[in-house]
């Protein structure tokens, strides 16, 4: 018997929330709380038809700590996945703490707020610290640990594709394949087709906010920051074709150039089409990839929030997306003394996720790994007090979840790579 309570109910949010009701063995009970509790009370009654899993729903403000609390205390859940807004990373597990519950996500915290003065302060210690721009990091999750071992909880950060499954394969390469990785290239590549003229994938915030930040990768002990899309590299991805990929700066760079031992370099890429650059391009130069407050008409509106509201909503875009992703790692190092390079990754059909459960492959790449790593934590397959990045943890089971559960992976030998 199990309990869980999910907080978000977006598109990555409907996924995971499917795939816990189908592991009813798992998830015997849970609950599905947003700010708008009639998008949770509809998937409720869509897998009531089929699932075995006693599904509630409740209404929660995530950025209202008390709340959480609140909702926390009166449903008593075993563990809470959130699956809402990466800024609401914070209240969610000061609330968890309190509750003394563990606590599950897919990205790491990114501060809303860039105009409030104790933020930018921190922010940009932060920023000089790391020796770079980038507006987000680990430290603020990383600065919980002491609360989770004095509450007796673990906090699974990063649980989602990447962050998450590719953390997960960096572990179980060290593990079955090296005796030291000395460098690691993560590609994502999406090579599906929704036939907008533009559109994201996932929530327009984020993606566009990391898409237009400066660049960065980690070498040599140090980061290396570059100007927004200025790496660019052509890869030929397995069932997927040729695609363009850029140099992008990703959480898990961070995460893993610590506990991956002895690695002198990670880099992230990521595709994207001509016509998706034009679009941002324009849309930076015009001013609506601004995330300060302007007035407008006696309002204050926030331009990539309003930008958000003009675009297709993300999960609205399974049905009519099509092709595949490939998300995945390319390894090089050390075997027996020996050089050594693999490329472990998976393949997803756009089509194929949406009759499963009526999404586009980007949120099922992100809504699997959260069930699993839920999962993880229920069973007591991972267990510890304190906050950790989800490839601390034996990598085994849940390589064996992503196979049962909807995301198989390939391991190629002697790939091409990437210079």
């Amino acid at each position: 018997m199990s309990r869980l309570l999910i907080i978000g109910c977006g598109g990555v949010a409907q996924v995971a929330i499917k795939k816990c009701c189908q592991n009813s063995e798992v998830f015997t009970e849970i609950c599905i709380a947003s700010r708008t509790k009639e998008k949770c009370d509809a998937v409720k009654a869509e897998v009531d038809v089929w699932t075995k899993t006693n599904v509630t729903t409740a209404k929660v403000d995530a950025d209202n700590t008390q709340e959480v609390i609140d909702l926390i205390q009166s449903y008593q859940p075993d563990a809470v996945l959130n699956v809402a807004l990466p800024y609401q990373d914070l209240t969610i597990m000061d609330a968890c703490v309190a509750c003394k519950v563990s606590y599950i996500d897919t990205a790491n915290y990114e501060a809303e707020d860039t105009n409030d003065k104790e933020w930018r302060k921190v922010y940009e210690e932060r920023c000089q610290r790391l020796g770079f721009t980038a507006y987000f990091d680990y430290s603020w999750q990383w600065a919980y640990q002491d609360k989770f071992k004095e509450a007796g909880i673990t906090g699974l950060l990063g649980s989602g594709f990447d962050p998450g499954v590719t953390s997960v394969f960096s572990a179980y390469a060290l593990k079955h394949y090296f005796d030291e990785i000395e460098t690691i290239d993560i590609l994502d590549c999406n090579g599906g087709d929704h036939g907008y003229p533009f559109a994201t994938n996932f929530n327009p915030e984020i993606n566009l906010r990391e898409v237009s930040a400066p660049g960065s990768y980690w070498e040599n002990g140090k980061w290396i920051e570059i100007p927004a899309m200025s790496i660019k590299r052509e890869y030929d991805f397995p069932e997927v074709g040729k695609k363009d990929m850029y140099l992008l700066h990703h959480e898990e760079i961070e995460s893993l150039a610590k506990n991956i031992p002895g690695v002198k370099r990670i880099r992230f890429f990521m595709t994207f089409g001509q016509s998706y650059l034009t679009h941002m391009k324009c849309l930076e130069n015009v001013g609506m990839l601004n995330t300060e407050p302007i007035d407008y008409e006696g309002q204050k509106i926030v331009p990539i929030q309003f930008l958000k509201a003009l675009l297709p909503d993300p999960a609205s875009l399974g049905e009519r997306t099509v092709g595949k992703t490939n998300i995945g790692c390319i390894f090089h190092g050390k075997k027996d003394g020996k050089e050594k390079t693999i490329y472990i990754y998976n393949v997803c059909d756009h089509q194929e996720c949406y009759k499963e459960v009526g999404s586009q492959a980007i949120s099922y790449t992100t809504g699997v790994p959260a069930m699993i790593g839920a999962m993880m934590i229920l069973t007591k397959t991972w267990t510890g007090n304190g906050v950790f990045n989800i490839e601390e943890f034996d990598p085994d089971p849940f390589m064996d979840a992503l196979n049962k559960w909807g995301l198989p992976w390939v391991v190629v030998e002697n790939p091409e790579t990437v210079d």
